[in-house]
């Protein structure tokens, strides 16, 4: 049956009209960042009272600040104090977990320039005093999310330092790492594989 409008004239829909738009309905088309994600899942570690663990704060030293209000104050001069350590820390079942997250848009690697001595340093001492430490990492262009053991990033860190390749690819990541399924609530529910990797 014809289109026709009120003129009479018969309705032909152009090309362009025609072409469907293809929407991502996906979580990964939510602007949520890994950082974000992680501290949704700890928020509901938190409530359902399955662990302590928080994102740690950035030391910094406020050098200047200006009030151009009563109501107001505005940093204008900070520095930071010292290098920060790992990104999140706190308690599950008894074990000290401490932890990286990192994102990259490669397809293929993770470059290891995203992370830093002083973090592998300090992972390597909470790591001799028994606790849990690992990498978190996002392949975000594939939404695809990684549990590396620290004792394997130490692995690939040492290879970097003796002339090896300065990344891990992705292919060492489906050997060597544990890939996190996402879910509805939490989305990123790290602490199943520590649970299982503890016991």
């Amino acid at each position: 049956m014809a289109i026709q409008y009120p003129n009479g004239k018969i309705y032909t829909p152009n090309k362009n009209s025609l072409k469907t738009i293809k929407k991502d309905y996906t979580f990964s088309n939510r602007g949520k960042t890994l950082e974000d994600e992680l501290n949704d899942a700890n928020e509901y570690y938190l409530l359902h009272e399955i662990a302590v663990i928080y994102k740690k704060p950035i030391p910094i030293q406020v050098v200047k600040v200006d009030y151009p209000s009563r109501s107001g104050a505005v940093i204008k001069e900070a520095y930071y104090r010292t290098p920060s350590t790992t990104d999140f820390n706190g308690v599950f079942k008894g074990k000290y977990i401490d932890f990286e997250a990192k994102e990259t848009e490669n397809k293929t690697a993770f470059p290891l320039k995203n992370v830093h001595l002083h973090q592998v340093e300090h992972m390597q001492k909470v790591s001799h005093q028994d606790g849990i430490c690992f990498l978190l990492v996002r392949f975000s262009a594939l939404d695809r999310y990684f549990y590396l053991p620290f004792e394997k990033l130490h692995f690939f860190w040492n290879r970097m330092l003796t002339g090896g390749r300065k990344s891990i690819a992705l292919i060492e990541f489906e050997e060597h790492a544990i890939e996190i399924a996402t879910r509805y609530s939490p989305r990123i529910d790290y602490l199943k594989i520590v649970d299982y990797l503890k016991d």
